[in-house]
């Protein structure tokens, strides 16, 4: 008579295996969301090279939209920016300002792609991207908006171009 397994042992199998596809489909998850944060931002990390002490260069990969998105720190806050070179000053999105120490100033309205809105003036005191630093940065405060829109306020004080898929912004010193 061969000698089989009881119920128990074989109920412990199952649970184990079970358990084990629950990790595995845990550690798949995790690696693909790191997959897709970094194709949606490509500069989570930016480095800068300074040739002299002349300038700065910071270089932005193209994400798989299309778009330079990047991480710099805002006010001693990190957070995640889209390069927009149609937005007169950036816009910081409501849910946001308060983390990033921004203070509601003037009302305006303020005209978007989506048509005209109220906004709020503020000033970032310190932004970095990159070893690129600016002080006393123009800002609004804007309701509807899902991320920072780095516009002309910063841009006007950069020099860029872009080749490829990679966009190279220079701050002279």
């Amino acid at each position: 008579m061969a000698h089989h397994p009881d119920a128990g042992t074989k109920k412990l199998g199952v649970v184990m295996m079970v358990i084990s596809m629950l990790i595995g489909l845990g550690l798949l998850t995790h690696f693909f969301q790191g997959v897709l944060d970094t194709q949606n931002n490509p500069n989570q990390q930016i480095h800068s090279i300074q040739t002299s002490n002349q300038y700065i260069d910071i270089i932005l990969k193209r994400n798989r939209s299309g778009h330079y998105v990047g991480t710099g720190i805002f006010n001693g806050h990190k957070a995640v920016f889209l390069l927009d070179t149609g937005a007169t000053a950036v816009a910081i999105p409501a849910h946001m300002a308060k983390q990033l120490g921004l203070k509601k100033g003037q009302r305006i309205t303020i005209s978007t792609a989506n048509g005209r809105s109220t906004g709020y003036q503020t000033q970032i005191n310190t932004l970095d991207i990159g070893q690129i630093h600016l002080n006393n940065i123009k800002a609004i405060i804007t309701p509807n908006l899902e991320e920072i829109l780095l516009g002309m306020s910063v841009l006007k004080h950069l020099e860029f171009t872009q080749r490829g898929d990679q966009l190279t912004i220079r701050q002279y010193l």
